[in-house]
């Protein structure tokens, strides 16, 4: 492959910018612009040339030899100081040897997964803490990129290939003396690895709303204060506030971050009975929204009020108008209870991020269930007595391909060309 080299941080003026060379001729790059090649692994200070000879800069340069680098191959990286017209002139003085090209958006992390550097769900994660806004994504990005994902499913395909190994000693053997208990042999791993899939799989929602961000409804009869008290959490206007019952027509939302968690707050149209068209849109489309969401806030008018059918026992339910009431509940307009409705939905959002599983993106689910799927079929014809192998082998290599699927083992390139479209070019 020809050698790449990028700009490996952020474009812009900076205090120091790293400029990442990968590929056969990586060292020879180094040679030609330090006048000698350092010490693997050891950061050298060194006079950076071009190819006049003319000085570009003084800065740090490190080697890598293939095998024991990001990429797996020969890289050489140069520290210099973030200038634009430094990093442009060091990027010339690469490009100037001969096989050395520019690198395409993710060639480098590319290059990593083909050499076996990082399986597919690493790519992934990288490409997902690269994109994290708050502590829970980062904690998700980083266990898949510690390479949880794979080693789960590693342990999965021991119990898939324990159990295909009996199947196809039955047909092979039909005639011999086989094992009484071989059923069992099929049927233990069976069930350990299905009961795996499905934990995961339980975890589908909570990893879906890590990674998209939780959703808070704030729902109530109109005039109940619920886009004050929008306001008082998002702490800005985000949404238009008056005296007069039903201003709030449409869904409004507002993105924040909650102690970590991202989550989307939803201020939503006042219920009552109207003859205005458009108004009653408002209520419906509002209602539909909020009953979709993983949590709700309903301000009650007044103490006796009951709350909507919507609002379930593990909603957050709170007197609204605190200050007019003189009793405990909650104020948008003084301020008084916000801080502790906001503890409140962060005790319930972080006690769903704690569920979410080692898997984080649809693709993986998709195979989990359809793994799962054909491990179940499976356990069917098991616990049914069918000795119909032929088939029951074929769903197990089914299962087999969606983890191998899941790891980037088989059918990577689509997947592939969708992840790396996001990267940075100097990654």
């Amino acid at each position: 492959m020809d050698t790449i080299v990028a700009l490996a941080t952020a474009r812009g003026r900076a205090g120091v910018a790293v400029i990442r060379v990968s590929g056969e001729a990586a060292w020879t790059v180094c040679e030609r612009i330090c006048g000698r090649v350092p010490p693997e692994r050891v950061a050298t200070l060194s006079a950076m040339r071009d190819a006049d000879g003319r000085l570009i800069d003084r800065g740090l340069v490190l080697v890598f030899d293939a095998g024991r680098s990001f990429t797996g191959e020969k890289v050489c990286e140069f520290q210099v100081h973030g200038s634009i017209a430094v990093v442009s002139a060091m990027i010339a003085a690469c490009l100037a040897v001969e096989g050395v090209r520019a690198a395409e958006p993710g060639e480098f992390t590319r290059r990593a997964f083909i050499s076996g550097r990082m399986d597919l769900t690493e790519v992934e994660a990288l490409a997902d803490l690269i994109d994290a806004e708050t502590e829970a994504q980062r904690r998700m990005a980083v266990q898949m990129l510690d390479g949880s994902a794979g080693r789960l499913v590693d342990a999965w395909r021991q119990d898939l290939l324990e159990a295909l190994a009996m199947l196809e000693a039955a047909m092979d053997f039909a005639d011999e003396e086989l094992p009484e208990d071989l059923t069992e042999h099929v049927r233990s791993p069976l069930l350990r690895l299905v009961d795996g899939l499905r934990s995961q799989l339980a975890g589908r929602k909570a990893a879906e709303a890590v990674r998209e961000g939780f959703e808070v409804a704030i729902v109530g009869k109109v005039n109940a204060g619920k886009s004050t008290l929008l306001n008082a959490l998002a702490r800005r206007d985000a949404a238009i506030t008056s005296e007069r019952a039903g201003t709030t027509r449409d869904v409004i939302e507002v993105r924040m971050d909650i102690d970590g968690v991202a989550v989307t707050l939803i201020d939503t149209a006042g219920l009552r009975a109207t003859e205005d068209e458009i108004e009653k849109i408002g209520i419906e489309r509002g209602m539909q929204r909020a009953s979709q969401a993983d949590l709700r806030i309903c301000l009650l008018s007044e103490p006796e009020e009951e709350p909507p059918g919507i609002v379930g026992p593990n909603d957050i339910i709170l007197l609204s108008k605190a200050d007019l009431w003189g009793l405990p509940g909650v104020s948008g307009k003084t301020g008084e209870g916000v801080e502790k409705l906001v503890r409140e939905i962060s005790s319930r959002l972080v006690s769903l991020t704690r569920e979410s599983p080692v898997f984080t993106r649809e693709r993986h689910f998709d195979k989990l269930d359809r793994a799962a799927i054909c491990v179940e079929s499976v356990l069917e014809y098991v616990e049914r007595g069918d000795t119909c192998w032929e088939l029951a082998s074929e769903q197990l290599r089914d299962a087999l391909r969606c983890l191998d699927g899941i790891v980037g083992r088989v059918d990577v390139e689509d997947v592939l060309g969708r992840i790396f479209s996001s990267f940075c070019i100097g990654k």
